[in-house]
């Protein structure tokens, strides 16, 4: 196995990050909720963890900041134009599963 520097291991793993954010804005199809019911996380625990790495670091960033960055526009924006309702069935199970903090 290659060993890789620690700026290597950072900018690969910054790389991905984007890779899969781009994927998300792509993917639009793909609903918050079935994430969360499949995977246990979804584009809104994305830009709840890229918030609190801002904050950490001193930088102030609020919900709507963050979720931005990960959204590529305007949450709510977002939600009209790509948010459906979700059945019964999956939001009892996301109410089942939900994770604290979210």
């Amino acid at each position: 196995m290659t060993e890789l520097s620690e700026d290597q291991k950072r900018d690969f793993e910054a790389a991905a990050f984007r890779r899969l954010v781009q994927h998300l804005r792509e993917r639009t199809d793909v609903q918050n909720i079935d994430m969360m019911n499949l995977a246990g996380f979804c584009r809104n625990c994305l830009s709840n963890w890229y918030r609190d790495a801002a904050n950490e670091t001193g930088v102030a960033m609020d919900k709507e900041q963050s979720r931005e960055i990960i959204y590529g526009m305007p949450y709510d924006e977002w939600r009209a134009k790509h948010q459906t309702e979700a059945p019964a069935d999956k939001q009892a199970a996301f109410e089942q599963n939900r994770p604290k903090d979210h």
